[in-house]
């Protein structure tokens, strides 16, 4: 007999509040870190996506794929640091050069001789990219996107989407927030192309950019259909407007970045990141035109500071990691295996006849609480966070570590065998809460 809705409601709540005892109960050492930590940092936290209820894990080490916590308890890191660990941790090629960068001088107060040579990299890898320029976040990146598309165009909106992530201060999850800049800007649906291209015929004349990830990451791995990214290529050229490419996710997705699969050049691209090799690092770049505002030769020239936008640590870092490990052939191989994972996990879905499945491209996916199709943040509405939550608790138990609210990443030291496990994990997930989680 099918469980009633109030019996599967209470007794989600009580499987949640079990694995959450027990996750307090394996954890003292991480517990006490918080405690400590909260007398010196409001709520203990300094990074707001890490937070989670009853208090979050204090990770020790990290060798390879695998997290070690305070307490001991070992992980495969299925997280990778919300993608910027592609390289894993302390990958010896890139360890080798930040410790020879180390050795001549970590901040040389000039130009030096490999700002250059990564800038060279970037270039080639992302054909749209002309010229670049680098910052110290995706963050960063972003914002210096938008601030040379206003100049350049001498305009001031900008389009951007719900359930978009630009960074801490360009984030439109459920519309505009608190502490973002205050550019003006609109607020479209993604994947909805007739409502975008007809914001931007009524704003033609005001309009300086569309913003937009080719596939939301922080919004649950929502990718852009093709035909929605081609429809904003040709309507922003038609206003004079610039199309941006938030790449600093999806980047990694191919080997020149998810616009090359599509075949879709923006007008400028922004970066962050594995591209520095996991360090501290962003980048935005694109048509030469537009770069060139920044030319400091130039009477008028735009400022762009920052003291670490060229350090040595990350441009040694970066170099090895575009040059020698994360080639468009180990592009290719990674993400296909992200791709036989997500294929092997809906299956799974499908198999126990759960209403759950994994959305994303390549090495990058989310697990979601419903079975109806997602292009949008909308579509997610009314699904149970609690089930996120059930889970997230189950592959710690597991030894498996991703994010609290779903999101799942690969890195280049997993393998066939990790995924595998992976996938065992969840489907002894599925099989006992299946009557919690039948569509």
């Amino acid at each position: 007999m099918p469980t009633s809705a109030p019996t599967r409601d209470a007794a989600l709540s009580d499987a949640l509040a079990q694995a959450t005892a027990r996750y307090a109960q394996r954890h003292p050492a991480s517990r006490a870190q918080y405690e400590r930590a909260q007398q010196v940092m409001p709520g203990g936290n300094t990074r707001s996506v890490l937070f989670y209820e009853p208090f979050p894990l204090a990770i020790r080490r990290g060798e390879g794929c695998r997290l070690w916590d305070a307490d001991d308890h070992e992980y495969t890191d299925f997280l990778a640091e919300f993608t910027a660990g592609l390289y894993g941790h302390s990958h010896p090629v890139i360890r080798a050069a930040v410790l020879a960068a180390l050795e001549n001088g970590i901040n040389l107060t000039g130009h030096n001789l490999l700002e250059s040579e990564l800038a060279r990299l970037v270039c080639e890898r992302f054909p749209s990219i002309a010229q670049v320029r680098f910052t110290n976040s995706g963050t960063e990146a972003n914002l210096m996107a938008l601030a040379v598309a206003t100049a350049f165009t001498k305009r001031r909106r900008i389009l951007v989407f719900r359930g978009a992530y630009h960074g801490g201060v360009l984030t439109f999850g459920a519309g505009h927030s608190p502490v973002n800049v205050p550019h003006d800007f609109l607020i479209g649906r993604y994947n909805d192309t007739e409502g975008a291209l007809a914001l931007i015929r009524e704003n033609a004349a005001d309009l300086a950019a569309v913003l937009v990830e080719p596939m939301q990451g922080s919004g649950g791995c929502i990718p852009a259909e093709p035909a929605f990214l081609a429809a904003l290529r040709q309507a922003t050229a038609e206003a004079g407007a610039l199309l941006v490419f938030d790449e600093v996710m999806t980047s990694r997705l191919g080997p020149h970045g998810r616009q090359g699969q599509l075949g879709i050049a923006p007008d400028l691209t922004t970066l962050g990141k594995y591209i520095g090799g996991g360090m501290s690092f962003g980048a935005f770049g694109g048509r030469a035109d537009i770069m060139a505002l920044f030319d400091p030769r130039r009477p008028g020239a735009l400022a762009h500071a920052g003291t670490f936008n060229n350090n040595v640590l990350t441009m040694a870092a970066g170099i090895a990691g575009l040059r020698d490990i994360y080639t468009p052939e180990a592009a290719l191989t990674l993400n296909a295996l992200g791709d036989s994972l997500r294929e092997r996990l809906n299956a799974v879905c499908r198999a126990q006849g759960v209403a759950l499945q994994f959305t994303g491209l390549g090495s990058l996916m989310n697990l979601h609480a419903t079975a109806s199709d997602i292009r949008n943040v909308g579509d997610l509405a009314g699904t149970d966070a609690r089930v996120r939550d059930l889970f997230f608790f189950h592959m710690l138990e597991a030894g498996l570590y991703v994010a609290r609210r779903g999101f799942t990443v690969l890195s280049l030291p997993i393998t066939e065998a990790d995924t595998g496990r992976y996938v065992a994990a969840f489907e002894d997930f599925a099989r006992r809460h299946g009557a919690l989680l039948a569509g």
